[in-house]
């Protein structure tokens, strides 16, 4: 029975038959049905700036025959509108070369709580809150100069109804909070932010140590700053911070494995499966199961269980991104990241929890080999060319490192290079991996979809950095 359609004028029984109709000489498809609900909340000088609540309900019809897809969809759910997509698929597909011809595995297993994040909190608790931050953060130093606080909640309810009535749902929270801070001492002006975030609801993040403790890692990161010099330029040696830095894996690597560029053969990586493509004792997965972690899923958008796929292994490339027509058409299974960002969107090979696995080495014997370079902890804004890799990631939190010492911050260091040549140039992989608190948004082909990275500490040979300090 389906909760999204109970109080629609359509019901599951004509819609099942309106897709098996449409889908009856393709190659695959689906009718995708989404209700989903989210707020923002933002505090910021000394005051509730902003507040915001959208709900959306709606559906993607979508028919796939070889490579072409044929997509319709609508926030009306009516008989009418159904049929009106319908005819207008099946006007744009006039043939079939085949089905998906992998069976869709079933599970029960859950990954995170279904409940509504939003509901569960009533608003004047959220402003409280945002309030303590905000003095919290003014009272513990005084050179702060601005304060912005912001929640983020949503819950999106879904259901896939495959041809001959097969229904699959599933119900994702999400929560985000984030704290930025401005501080200024002796004219000097630096900004921090930080946040947490997950597949759960807010109290999780919300009690009072954890929201202190996302202030207190703001307030350090812009205190760190304003005591920075210039970064220095040049060809050097990087030690990568566990956790967030794993950003760069996701975009300067991640997407160069996923199978729509792969298929295409615009991925540098596209003809090197069983081929070693990073130095040995590199392991990369994509984790779709990890409990209420951000890039998580019970099921991904086409209804196929997630799994953890074993991408890099070792250095040798073994695995692709899969979602079902990419994997039809090169001859393989769907591991379940066929991502939409909502029923306006069709479906693309998407990232979930993507993540370099431990390895020997500790931290500190990776500062100690370096003789002088850099310590990046982590970055913000970048730009990569996803067929070739090639990148420039900014560090937000960065220290010199001279003769096998960590040395003083600085500040403007870049990270430029390409994925492929970066996974060679890792000599050491430290034995310290973490996840991100749970911040991240993957943009691709418009479409915005939240994921999670995770590393350990990395030591890389040979990478460019540029800065303001020759």
């Amino acid at each position: 029975m389906s909760k999204i359609l109970k109080n629609s004028e359509l019901d599951i029984s004509t819609a099942s038959s309106i897709v098996s109709d449409t889908l009856n000489k393709c190659d695959d498809g689906e009718l995708f049905l989404e209700d989903s609900k989210s707020e923002s909340i933002i505090l910021d000088d000394n005051q509730i700036k902003s507040s915001s609540y959208k709900s959306d309900l709606g559906y993607g019809l979508r028919a796939i025959t070889g490579e072409v897809v044929a997509y319709s969809h609508s926030s009306d759910l009516s008989k009418k509108s159904l049929n009106e997509s319908s005819k207008n698929l099946k006007s744009t597909l006039s043939s079939a070369s085949g089905t998906y011809n992998f069976e869709i595995k079933r599970t029960n297993k859950k990954y995170y709580s279904e409940k509504d994040p939003i509901e569960a909190k009533n608003f004047k608790s959220k402003i409280e809150i945002l309030n303590k931050v905000n003095d919290y953060v003014r009272n513990k130093n005084q050179s702060v100069r601005q304060v912005t606080a912001t929640l983020l909640g949503e819950h999106r309810a879904i259901e896939i109804l495959r041809s001959g009535g097969e229904l699959l749902t599933d119900d994702r929270p999400l929560v985000r909070f984030n704290v930025s801070v401005m501080l200024e001492k002796n004219g000097r002006k630096e900004s921090a932010v930080y946040g947490v975030g997950g597949r759960q609801n807010y109290d999780a993040y919300l009690n009072e140590k954890n929201w202190k403790s996302v202030c207190d890692e703001a307030l350090r990161i812009a205190d760190v700053n304003l005591n920075s010099k210039p970064a220095p330029a040049g060809e050097m040696q990087v030690v990568l911070g566990p956790g967030w830095p794993a950003i760069l894996i996701h975009e300067a690597i991640g997407h160069g494995l996923e199978g729509d560029f792969n298929r295409k053969k615009t991925s540098a990586f596209h003809d090197l499966v069983g081929l070693r493509v990073a130095s040995e004792g590199v392991t990369i997965i994509d984790d779709g199961t990890l409990e209420n972690k951000r890039g998580s899923l019970t099921i991904d958008d086409e209804g196929t269980p997630t799994e953890k796929t074993v991408l890099i292994e070792n250095g040798i490339l073994k695995n692709f991104m899969q979602d079902r027509l990419n994997a039809r058409l090169m001859n393989t299974r769907s591991t379940g990241n066929g991502r939409r960002e909502s029923y306006r969107h069709v479906v693309m090979p998407r990232m979930r929890n993507t993540i370099m696995l431990n390895g020997n080495h500790s931290q500190e014997e990776m500062i100690k080999s370096v003789k002088k370079g850099i310590f990046a902890v982590s970055f913000g804004g970048g730009q990569v060319d996803i067929t070739s890799g090639k990148f420039v990631f900014n560090c937000t939190e960065a220290y010199e490192i001279i003769n096998g010492k960590v040395g003083s911050p600085i500040k403007g260091a870049t990270l430029i290079g390409d994925g492929p040549s970066a996974l060679k140039e890792v000599s050491m992989v430290g034995n310290d991996m973490m996840l991100d608190p749970g911040i991240g948004t993957c943009g691709k082909a418009g479409q915005g979809v939240p994921v999670g990275v995770g590393q350990p500490s990395l030591l890389i040979n040979k990478m460019t950095v540029g800065g303001t300090q020759l």
